[in-house]
């Protein structure tokens, strides 16, 4: 418990420096779901739980409000949280497989080097939340709200985002490899230098998103081209 609070205390302190170097804009904006539909309502409310190194793989909760949450070193296999708020929970150093989180809404929650191994988070929303060293694998993440998130140290492999809303998200330097991105809202996300190889990128229009220095396969390239309007041809 001790190295994960250290740990994530000098990751958020290098986060801060970035930050206050003019690194990080565009913050403070509340996002919205898609289509501006409102988050289901709560009907239970649990505060300040304590829920440290247990494994929660038995939980089956719904509609319920979880504020201030510590889950720091949690564990779970197939727990499920449906349609449940969380406000500020920390998630840091916990541990997830295949467990579902559907139609839940995440409200300045911390992500700190935190693996979700073939999760489902189809529908689920994120405001103002971090994902320092979060690791992604596998699972469905459709139609997640992610607008304006930065996930530039995240690390997504070989998962579901089928009509995810990427708007405004910060990717630069990140890992998106072998994503189905179909259908994503991707308008004005940044992916400079970050490793898109093996994604779906039919969705990319390129004068509305930033790919500088994205590492991307011969494939994609000849997609990109064709959405930019060029004729490509072998010679």
């Amino acid at each position: 418990m001790a190295f994960c609070r250290l740990a994530w205390r000098t990751f958020s302190r290098q986060t801060q420096d970035r930050n206050s170097a003019g690194i990080d804009e565009g913050q403070g904006t509340m996002a919205e779901r898609k289509h501006g539909e409102a988050a289901p309502a709560t009907e239970v409310t649990v505060a300040g739980a304590d829920w440290y190194g247990l494994d929660i793989s038995d939980r089956n909760q719904s509609r319920t409000l979880f504020s201030d949450l510590d889950m720091t070193e949690a564990t779970s296999a197939g727990a499920v949280f449906k349609e449940c708020t969380f406000r500020r929970a920390k998630f840091n150093c916990s541990r997830h497989e295949g467990s579902a989180f559907i139609n839940c809404t995440f409200v300045g929650c911390n992500f700190y080097d935190v693996d979700f191994n073939d999760c489902k988070f189809v529908g689920s929303m994120f405001d103002s939340c971090k994902f320092d060293a979060t690791r992604i694998k596998g699972g469905n993440w459709s139609f997640v709200g992610l607008p304006g998130a930065d996930l530039r140290s995240a690390v997504f492999t070989d998962a579901v985002l089928r009509e995810a809303d990427l708007t405004g998200a910060r990717c630069e330097s990140g890992t998106m490899t072998g994503l189905d991105l179909s259908g994503a809202w991707l308008h004005s996300a940044n992916f400079s230098g970050c490793d898109l190889r093996g994604s779906d990128l039919t969705s990319i229009e390129p004068e509305t998103v930033t790919l500088k220095r994205a590492v991307i396969t011969i494939e994609q390239s000849v997609m990109i081209c064709e959405a930019m309007g060029l004729v490509v041809r072998a010679s």
